[in-house]
């Protein structure tokens, strides 16, 4: 019987990354949906300042919710993982496995920036204020994600990169319930390279019992630099 894969994107990308994922997850006979989260891939033109944390969490409950989702193997990408943990929080019952690919993990009261170190944090803050007015994080070269300029999609992925609402970097994650509310949980590390950035969710991963720790031998952009090996992993998960 086929199972269903939600798969979230994370920064500057949409729905669309995950298309060569989602082509052989269906191959294989399950149901996948990529929802695009407010401001950002074909939602682009409702960016604004007004979107927060609260409203990615919202974005993917409301698909969900409208989707009919049952038993769904959740997948959420480096910023995605934020709004995954929200939904695990507020509709546990829809959700079967919570997948992090190498992805933030926040707790209740936590921000994106605010567990970042501080440098880095500060850093992003200025960019934010100097190139997107203050409202816009704009995206990074697609060498940051691990993606080489000569790759196959690199021009794709650079064409299809938008800039990111910055609400929801500074805006709090709410949380009823310790993260993964009880859920079973995978983390898959991309280890080459390692993405920096992240590094502080990795380690927190690392303290924290009950966690499936996987790691896959590419960039942070895995549903774009090893699309077939994901697949495999996400479907050895279900």
């Amino acid at each position: 019987m086929g199972r269903t894969y939600v798969l979230l994107h994370g920064a500057f990308h949409g729905g669309w990354c995950w298309d060569a994922v989602a082509d052989r997850l269906r191959a294989a006979g399950h149901r996948v949906t990529t929802p695009t989260q407010t401001g950002l891939g074909e939602r682009r033109h409702l960016l604004s300042a007004a979107i927060t944390l609260e409203t990615f969490v919202t974005d993917l409950v409301e698909h969900m919710e409208a989707e009919e989702v049952e038993e769904a193997i959740l997948v959420g990408h480096s910023f995605g993982g934020n709004a995954i943990t929200g939904a695990a929080d507020r509709i546990p019952h829809r959700i079967r496995h919570l997948v992090y690919l190498d992805a933030m993990v926040l707790g209740d009261g936590d921000t994106p920036w605010g567990c970042m170190p501080a440098g880095q944090a500060e850093e992003r803050r200025r960019a934010v204020m100097e190139q997107g007015g203050g409202i816009v994080a704009m995206p990074p070269p697609v060498a940051a994600f691990g993606v080489p300029e000569d790759h196959p999609r690199a021009a794709w992925l650079r064409r299809r990169m938008t800039p990111h609402p910055a609400g929801t970097y500074r805006t709090p994650l709410h949380l009823r319930h310790p993260p993964g509310n009880g859920l079973p949980r995978s983390y898959i590390a991309c280890t080459d390279p390692w993405y920096a950035p992240l590094a502080w969710a990795r380690e927190r991963v690392k303290t924290q019992p009950g966690w499936n720790w996987l790691e896959i031998a590419t960039g942070h952009d895995a549903m774009v630099t090893a699309p077939e090996e994901l697949a495999r992993m996400l479907l050895a998960i279900g």
